[in-house]
């Protein structure tokens, strides 16, 4: 099913049409080259091309030397109801729409916060984490260190419906503390979102502060950021993008042991399923259900106007608007690879030039920053909203992330020679 939507996309892109009804060159914000203009022009066509059969909607934005040279909204921030029914009328996608970013979050939320406190000596990312969270302590759990949660090689299961066990933090803390490992620490990389759980609690308990508070008074608003917030609706946001009709996934893989991971509890257990589709509040389970909304792993909406800044933050070495907000020494240290390949809290793109880092989430977001050429691409889609497939599957947006940001990245090389 997805290459068949992917086919769809290039044919239809191909031949000049367009997902909604008609393909418009848009007016490109000061462009300073034809090579990145056209790419540009590439970019929103496969991206509008995929309207309507691969995602209902998308944002593109790409940043250029901390300029924007390109915004563009596509489609619909929602396109079907609850019973996957069209809507008669879908709510049209803006520059302007929030979205929810899911594992986005570990990035734009998590690991900054992680690298500000790094960066104020509160934090050692070489200390054990029993040192700010003193009862995480047991046999293996003593040698799990700040990095390893970063890297995703503390060992830590990678997830559970923590949810069927837990209403809050503190509960959802207990219990990931009381679980057995599952692999050696330092073993491996095995992506984990407990392991971000872990870290959002450390920065909470050494700051002070919860974590969507310390982001909004240390980062978010002496940045200027106006739409990036935990738990949007309590802060007033109103237009989102729609993502699933309730949580028919994550049900999935708790009744389907086959399907992803395998919950070894009692399925019938626990029965707290939204039966709605999910607008302005987060999708991830253990996130809306377990931890109030505000978790290191998942529950951050933002635009991606906002998180161009936040790139741009990155490629500019901790600087923004002349303003010092991260030394570049921190951030070097989380952006230089590691035995596994990839950064602290980053992913380390192969298909880029070295010096990249990227981060998708599960909701079809995806963040990009190549310093090489002073690039910020940001694409958020909503893909979720389109539903599943026959096995279960949300379409695959993978390969579109990939083909637009080579095409930008290819001319900015180009251009670069």
């Amino acid at each position: 099913m997805t290459r068949i939507r992917i086919a769809f996309a290039v044919t239809a892109f191909l031949a000049g049409t367009s997902g909604c009804g008609g393909y418009v060159p848009p007016a490109f914000i000061g462009v300073p080259d034809p090579a990145l203009e056209q790419a540009l022009a590439t970019a929103d066509s496969m991206i509008d091309a995929s309207v309507g059969t691969l995602i209902p909607g998308a944002v593109f934005l790409v940043s250029r030397n901390g300029r924007v040279v390109h915004e563009r909204a596509f489609g619909y921030a929602q396109l079907n109801d609850f019973e996957m029914h069209r809507l008669a009328a879908p709510r049209p996608m803006r520059t302007s729409t929030v979205f929810d970013l899911a594992s986005v979050t570990k990035v734009m939320a998590t690991t900054m916060a992680t690298m500000m406190l790094v960066d104020r000596r509160q934090i050692d990312v070489d200390a054990p984490i029993s040192r700010y969270l003193p009862d995480f302590r047991g046999p293996h759990l003593d040698s799990i260190a700040v990095r390893h949660l970063l890297q995703h090689s503390s060992g830590l299961v990678q997830w559970q419906p923590l949810y069927y066990h837990a209403s809050n933090s503190a509960q959802t803390y207990a219990v990931i503390r009381d679980m057995p490992l599952q692999w050696g620490v330092g073993d491996a990389r095995h992506y984990s979102d407990l392991g971000f759980m872990l870290l959002g609690y450390i920065v909470e308990r050494v700051s002070g502060m919860p974590l969507d508070a310390f982001l909004a008074q240390n980062l978010y608003r002496p940045l200027g950021l106006k739409s990036t917030t935990f738990n949007p609706k309590a802060h007033g946001f109103r237009e989102f993008a729609a993502t699933e009709q309730g949580n028919l996934y994550e049900r999935h893989m708790v009744y389907d042991s086959t399907f992803g991971y395998r919950y070894r509890g009692d399925p019938m257990g626990w029965n707290g399923w939204r039966q709605y589709v999910l607008d302005g509040e987060v999708d991830d389970g253990n996130s809306f259900y377990a931890n109030g909304g505000v978790a290191g792993h998942a529950g951050l909406f933002s635009t991606a106007a906002d998180l161009r800044v936040l790139l741009d933050l990155l490629i500019q070495r901790g600087t923004y608007a002349g303003h010092q907000y991260i030394r570049p020494q921190v951030i070097d240290a989380f952006l230089t690879r590691d035995k596994y390949q990839n950064y602290l809290g980053w992913q380390a793109p192969s298909a880029f030039p070295n010096g990249s880092f990227s981060h998708t989430g599960f909701t079809g977001t995806y963040v990009l920053g190549v310093p090489k050429y002073g690039l910020s691409i940001v694409l958020l889609t909503n893909r979720q909203n389109m539903g599943a497939d026959a096995r279960g599957y949300f379409p695959d947006v993978g390969p579109l992330q990939q083909a637009v940001a080579r095409a930008v990245v290819d001319a900015a090389a180009q251009s670069a020679h």
